[in-house]
């Protein structure tokens, strides 16, 4: 039986979505509990970064995976 690299792809799209998410939440849990300045500018940096992957990453592997035009 031969494997689908569809359903691969559609994998991979929903692990980066996740794992940036969990990124995104770490980011604010740091943002929260930061006492210092320190901390709590990581956690924004880190959650700006979190979200910006989850917009660009999935949508341009999306469109290097995209079929061909016939």
């Amino acid at each position: 039986m031969a494997t689908d690299p569809a359903r691969s792809r559609w994998l991979v799209l929903v692990l980066v979505r996740l794992v940036a998410a969990s990124v995104a939440v770490l980011g604010v849990m740091l943002l929260a509990n930061g006492e210092e300045t320190g901390r709590k500018v990581l956690g924004a940096a880190i959650v700006l970064v979190a979200l910006w992957t989850m917009a660009t990453v999935p949508p341009a592997l999306a469109r290097r995976w995209r079929s061909p035009i016939e």
